[in-house]
């Protein structure tokens, strides 16, 4: 092969054109300095909130609080920009090992350089098992084909040769699966056909998650009530008590008493926690609030190659030409093979030939003994005229032994089969071809002659028989789907491959096969016909980039929350437009993991539905954490806002309110995360579209149990302050029954578990906190400086116990009111 010395680059015309187009690489615009990381964090509305609060204190001059509230957003903030980084990193590792060297000739000489570095123009070297580092034409072919699946879908590799531009043209990231050659960059970077994906993808907008949108309503509602409230409740102090200072800070008390500024926490500790969960599944969560859509999802859209499937082929039937099977072992199965591994590369990349190496493991010998006294004297390569691939070997007697494979139309013309034996060869491959598999025909022979001629077809061939490959489903794809199916999601099959291929792979997924929606059919029908197709159809084949966008679209305006697999650049779009985009990180492309919401680093398709289960844990927890801070706030409100109207001394002050919402909350919310799920997890229909959050029986459970609370802990206080108790000693044992309650109703608001059953769970943090609560207790009534701190006076033992015995019976029954409220609901569900 010589060099093309007309078309090599100077080193100084190499640097002339990385000045004029740049890097051979796709712009990473999403990527942020560290700054604008922070800032992307802090502007969320309920950090920003965090962040107003800390100033308000800050100008009226309590500087314990606002320490206390800013080490609580600093924290906050850390932990989102921990796992951001933490996520780059592992993409960018990603990025490192999808960006590999390559051959290039500059000013005759070979060298190999990162593909990066490659510029249009360069001269390329192509050979077997390369993955193209840019799009570029081919100069000098010898049968090479490539793998374009990461780019159209399609499985079965493209023939290459230099009759026209369009099989000339090879394209960056598909694998040259035969043959090698010589090709010149045509495109680099955004300008190839990846690039181009990849640049299309600004044009598609994300949307944030309905936990998002729900929360910021709520703290947007709340926030509004607390500001009215705190205004309110400052006029009425100053009319009744002619104090305006005093006024306002009972109104500022009552404002962060009722702000939900500990719902940034929940979100933070349960997304983290989330994707840590899922990291140990091989599964990198990229953004970590798509966590709950993906519990939510109702529609998982996923492609077929190397997704359900391996995207490796293997030998799944030997026949004779009229399609009888043959057993393995059978001189006639160790003869079609032998010729077909004969036929093949000796250290192959092609999947076919892999695959006859793999079975070849078991002919007697092995394959290794196929080559002992043999050796290649001539390879004919595949060409347009013939597909197939011929091999003449010279052993120790004379003459040469023959191996063949190929298309059974070109094997058939070679062995010169007669028309009787054509049409049983072509009912066998129809028959196969049904079945959604690849079928070659296999012919040997032998030459006496001493010089090969150059026309295979003068060589002398029999007919040995049939190799049927299938590219195998995944051993965890049907669990998965049917699990899928189990949990209310439906499963949508959408692959590049033939409708006969796809019909077989969902059947043996469990999928409904019974209609195959071609491409050609989906975009000939009417919007409204394509909408009705999306909602039938469970399959869909031989479809093209544009059309998965349209499915996932259709899809979302019925109304569906969608899920979306792959790992070719013809996925990112819809990889995009989804509610989550789920790629490959082992054979993804950068495009496709950019795009994406999660990044499955084991390619496990049963990886989603470990994510979809923890999406739906997570949800179903992260609600009663949520329940659990709307009940324990009605009483920190009560106890604020009563005793101005009752003319009595403020009960709470702020430090007793930064104590309960940033030391108890945040502890009560790991013990929340850390709830084991439900059995019916799965079992369970996702979560509606529009089912609030916050919903009414929440709400009604929240407000009950609540003010059931409020009214014994205020009660209490009035009772002590009534019998002419001291006003601190009254705040003391008023603020420890209310921390002690608080404690309580966890239990009272999680899965129905005994106290006992609590403790004992593997993991619980629950034993830790609660003896971190009790030390925090006995530092501030036990301590002076502190108990001065919080206004307590000192308390007895006995006065505490009793407050004890009090709150348990309180917890006791809000717990069998959650209950009856909970059975009440679910009756009118099923009603």
């Amino acid at each position: 092969m010589n060099t093309h010395k007309t078309h090599w680059l100077s080193q100084a015309e190499v640097q002339a054109k990385r000045t004029q187009f740049g890097y051979n690489e796709l712009p990473d615009k999403q990527k942020k300095s560290l700054l604008g990381l922070v800032f992307g964090i802090v502007k969320e509305p309920m950090i920003f909130l965090l962040v107003a609060i800390v100033l308000v204190y800050f100008a009226l001059g309590d500087r314990g609080e606002s320490i206390v509230l800013s080490v609580s957003v600093v924290g906050i903030v850390l932990i989102e920009l921990l796992q951001e980084l933490r996520t780059e990193k592992a993409l960018e590792a990603l990025r490192t090992l999808a960006n590999p060297r390559c051959m290039v000739i500059r000013d005759g000489n070979r060298t190999t350089i990162p593909s990066r570095e490659l510029v249009p123009g360069d001269i390329i070297v192509v050979a077997e098992g390369d993955r193209l580092p840019a799009d570029a034409q081919l100069v000098e072919a010898a049968n090479i084909a490539a793998d374009e699946s990461l780019l159209t879908g399609e499985s079965v590799p493209v023939q290459k040769a230099l009759l026209t531009d369009k099989e000339r043209q090879v394209f960056s990231g598909t694998l040259v699966v035969t043959g090698h050659g010589l090709a010149k960059v045509s495109a680099i970077g955004a300008a190839t056909e990846i690039g181009k994906i990849g640049t299309s993808l600004s044009t598609i907008e994300t949307e944030k998650t309905r936990l998002q949108l729900e929360i910021n309503r709520f703290v947007r509602i709340i926030a509004g009530v607390a500001i009215t409230a705190c205004l309110l409740l400052t006029t009425v102090f100053w009319l009744s008590r002619g104090e305006l200072l005093e006024g306002f800070l009972a109104g500022l008390t009552l404002a962060i008493s009722a702000l939900p500024e500990e719902f940034p926490v929940v979100l933070t500790v349960f997304m983290a926690f989330g994707a840590w969960r899922l990291a140990k599944h091989n599964v990198l969560t990229r953004k970590n609030r798509t966590i709950e859509t993906l519990g939510s999802a109702t529609v998982l859209c996923t492609d077929k190659t190397g997704t359900l499937t391996e995207n490796k082929m293997v030998v799944q039937e030997v026949s004779t030409p009229d399609g009888h099977a043959i057993d393995h072992g059978d001189d006639r199965y160790n003869a079609i093979l032998t010729a077909s591994i004969l036929a093949s590369q000796k250290d192959p990349f092609d999947p076919m030939e892999l695959a006859f190496l793999e079975a070849g493991k078991s002919l007697p010998g092995g394959v290794a003994a196929l080559y002992n006294e043999r050796e290649i004297a001539r390879e004919y390569p595949l060409i347009p005229e013939s597909l197939s691939i011929v091999h003449a070997w010279q052993g120790a007697h004379a003459g040469y032994d023959i191996a063949a494979k190929g298309a059974p139309q070109a094997i058939l013309e070679l062995c010169q089969a007669d028309s009787a034996t054509a049409k049983l060869v072509n009912k066998t491959v129809d028959t196969y071809a049904q079945n959604g598999l690849r079928v070659l025909a296999v012919a040997a022979g032998t030459y006496k002659n001493d010089v090969l001629p150059e026309d295979r077809a003068k060589l002398s061939y029999t007919l040995l028989g049939l190799v049927a490959l299938a590219d195998p489903v995944r051993a965890e794809a049907a669990p998965a789907v049917a699990l899928c199916r189990e949990a209310g999601v439906r499963v949508v099959m959408i692959t590049g491959d033939h409708p006969e291929t796809a019909r077989n792979i969902a059947r043996s997924i469990g999928l409904d096969a019974e209609h195959v929606t071609t491409g050609d059919e989906f975009r000939q029908a009417t919007p409204e016909e394509q909408a009705h197709l999306v909602k039938t159809s469970s399959v869909f084949s031989r479809v093209h980039p544009a059309d998965k966008l349209t499915i996932v679209q259709h899809l979302k305006k019925a109304r569906e929350v969608v899920a979306m697999t792959g790992d070719g650049v013809n996925d990112a779009p819809a990889l995009k437009a989804a509610h989550i985009g789920i790629a490959m990180g082992k054979r993804g492309t950068d495009v496709a993991r950019e795009a994406a919401d999660i990044v499955l680093l084991d390619d496990n398709f049963a990886s989603i539905v470990q994510g979809i289960r923890l999406g739906r844990r997570i949800f179903a927890n992260l609600q009663k954490a949520i329940e659990y801070l709307l009940v324990v706030h009605i009483p920190i409100i009560m106890l604020s806002l009563l005793p101005v109207f009752f003319g009595w001394p403020l009960v709470l002050l702020p430090i007793h309110i930064v104590f309960l919402e940033f030391i108890i909350d945040p502890s009560c919310t790991l013990i929340f995360e850390s709830e084991a799920e439900e059995p019916d997890t799965m079992k369970r229909p996702p979560r509606r579209l529009r089912q609030p959050m916050f919903g009414r029986s929440m709400i009604l459970r929240s407000l009950v149990i609540g003010l059931s609370v409020s009214a014994v802990v205020v009660g209490t206080f009035a009772v002590l302050h009534q019998a002419g108790v001291n006003e601190d000693k009254a705040r003391a044992l008023t603020y420890l029954m209310i921390v002690v309650t608080n404690v309580l109703l966890i239990f009272a608001i999680s899965g129905g578990r005994s106290v006992r059953e609590a403790f004992r769970q593997k993991l619980s943090p629950l034993p830790i906190i609660t003896s971190v609560f009790a030390v925090l207790l006995v530092v501030i009534y036990s301590v002076p400086a502190v108990r001065a701190l919080f206004s307590f006076a000192p308390i007895t033992f006995g006065e505490a116990l009793v407050i004890l015995g009090v709150a348990a019976v309180t917890t006791l029954l809000g717990r069998q009111l959650y209950l009856l409220i909970a059975r009440a609901h679910e009756h009118a569900d099923r009603a």
